[in-house]
């Protein structure tokens, strides 16, 4: 029989590993745990974010479930990047390089130590994807968990959020708020540990694991604090080790083309954040599946909005749970023919037998498919002579799908926020950022800083707002990001001018500059190629090696086995 600890036996068998073992006993190992497979542990357990600070009392629960079944448990942490504290300044740029940091760094732990499988905690958005993507990349058994999300606060009678406070920004520079209220609601919008409650990147990305088949069923929708978690992390200690006797299903098994439209669909029912058409890509690309922009955008096209979630809706996560979780949305999906309920899960099965027992929708958190929100999903995929590799609007809980008008145009993201603090615009223009993609940024800063100011001084719907960067799941309003080809690119969007008349239709999905192509080529002479400025440290290798948005901005080009050694 196959050794459950074949990969990490070769840190510890044999005369010359004895100064291997003696590493381990100096961290208390003795004989029967070094004999038996080490699993490692990781968590983003810091404290420069709430949604993080709740993974290493829910690691500790793993580890014993690893122990119970036989295993020898190995923590460690990895970097968080704080998306709300690092808003709308400089820092901002990286964020979604977090992403790869934290899978590389991963990488570097699991293989360097010769780990037999994982258990991965994520909490802040791109700890989410970058834990899945590491999984993925070196296809051990893994069991990803996330954290949960926040419990909503209660302000005059009803329930806020940490985006309620930063749109309250922009009432109180519009005059239509007080200071006093907004000071009212930094204490109170946010009562507990946890991630953003509504269905931001976060909640978005665990649901996406779920149907994706990595993580265990109903961990996307409790909440951080409750106290059902400890089970459920207990649980995933013991699947961990079940997946390792078994072998498998393994990332790779259950990452397929297939469960990856699942959760494109998930992401489109529910009103989820743009952020998983940059994120889905990404994890495909670890699995050398090409999954770009265009196929979720397919997907999206083909899915009915049925979550009446937060930010474009009136309901929380917590609310979700509450009706039955992900199971619920699902199992409607799966009858609808709207998901693949063959895929894989950890559990053993298939996503079908796993919501095999959900209850049905609820008519008002999760609405029937055949009676949605929306035909089509909440997020649109938007392509023409602006943006040739596309680019993405969070249509849900918009009233108008249509808006044409003048151009103007900021170079970064500063520029703009200065003119929006000061009321510097007009209804009926599409306020352009630029410069701030993947490259061009480097790192494609999120606007959740701007478009709440935008939303909160009562012009959400009567502006547009289009860049090359990314957003917020908590962005709603006419905002399209993720335009592509970015400036840095030589993209489209890099050769506005204020003024130029840019027309939006999401019901066709099409986003055009009025300028023939004889104009663009002209003004593209003129421009020349993009220089970019001098950087130094991670932005710098960041930039030498990021991709397009469209392909999920990766830096590298995925599918690359490692060997296992089988002997020493």
């Amino acid at each position: 029989m196959t050794r459950l600890d074949r990969r990490s036996r070769i840190t510890k068998d044999g005369l010359d590993r004895a100064p291997h073992r003696a590493f381990m006993r100096a961290m208390g190992l003795d004989d029967a745990a070094i004999a038996k497979p080490m699993v490692g542990v990781v968590t983003t357990h810091g404290e420069v974010t709430p949604c993080s600070l709740s993974l290493a009392p829910q690691a500790a629960e793993s580890k014993q479930g690893i122990q119970a079944a036989g295993g020898t448990p190995r923590e460690f942490t990895t970097i968080s990047v704080s998306d709300g504290i690092s808003m709308n300044h400089q820092g901002m740029k990286f964020s979604l390089i977090s992403r790869e940091l934290i899978a590389d760094s991963i990488e570097a732990v699991l293989r360097a130590h010769a780990y037999d499988a994982v258990v991965g905690f994520a909490g802040c958005d791109k700890t989410l994807p970058a834990i899945q993507m590491a999984m993925v990349r070196c296809n051990l058994p893994s069991v990803f968990v996330y954290g949960g999300a926040a419990l909503p606060g209660r302000w005059r009678e009803r329930d806020v959020s940490v985006l309620d406070a930063y749109e309250t920004v922009g009432a109180v520079y519009a005059g239509s708020a007080e200071e006093s209220e907004l000071a009212e609601l930094e204490t109170v919008c946010l009562p507990t540990i946890g991630s953003c409650p509504g269905q931001f990147t976060a909640n978005t990305m665990a649901m996406a694991a779920e149907v994706m088949g990595l993580a265990p069923l109903g961990i996307a929708t409790l909440p951080a604090v409750d106290p059902g978690r400890a089970a459920l992390c207990h649980q995933a200690g013991e699947t961990v080790m079940r997946l390792l006797r078994d072998g498998g299903p393994l990332p790779r098994d259950l990452v397929t083309r297939a469960s990856l439209e699942n959760a494109a669909a998930i992401v489109a029912a529910t009103g989820g954040s743009t952020n998983a058409g940059l994120h889905l890509p990404a994890i495909a690309n670890e699995a050398g599946i090409r999954f770009d922009l265009d196929d979720v955008a397919a997907v999206f096209r083909r899915t009915p909005l049925i979550g009446d979630l937060q930010p474009g809706g009136r309901y929380l996560a917590r609310d979700v749970h509450a009706v039955g979780g992900l199971a619920v949305v699902a199992k409607a999906l799966i009858a609808s023919g709207h998901l693949d309920g063959g895929c894989l899960t950890i559990a053993g099965g298939t996503l079908a037998d796993a919501v095999a027992d959900a209850p049905p929708p609820d008519g008002n958190v999760i609405r029937a498919p055949d009676a949605p929100i929306s035909p089509t999903g909440g997020l649109v995929v938007l392509k023409g002579n602006l943006c040739p590799d596309g680019a993405l609007l969070k249509v849900a809980g918009l009233s108008a799908l249509r808006f044409e008008g003048p151009a103007r145009v900021f170079d970064c993201e500063e520029d703009c926020i200065r003119v929006v603090r000061a009321l510097g615009y007009r209804a009926g223009e599409v306020i352009v950022i630029r410069n701030e993609g993947p490259r061009g940024g480097p790192g494609m800063r999120e606007m959740l800083g701007v478009t709440a100011l935008i939303y909160g001084q009562g012009m959400g719907e009567k502006v547009a707002l289009l860049t090359d960067g990314r957003f917020s799941g908590a962005t709603r309003g006419m905002c399209i990001g993720y335009a592509g080809p970015e400036a840095a690119a030589g993209g489209t969007i890099g050769l506005l001018q204020d003024g130029d008349i840019i027309a939006i239709d999401a019901e066709a999905a099409t986003i055009e500059v009025r300028l023939d192509a004889a104009e663009l080529t002209a003004r593209r002479a003129r421009l020349g190629d993009p220089v970019p400025p001098a950087l130094a440290g991670g932005l710098h290798k960041y930039r030498a090696t990021v991709g397009p948005a469209h392909l999920g901005a990766v830096t590298h080009p995925g599918n690359v086995d490692w060997p296992v050694d089988e002997g020493v």
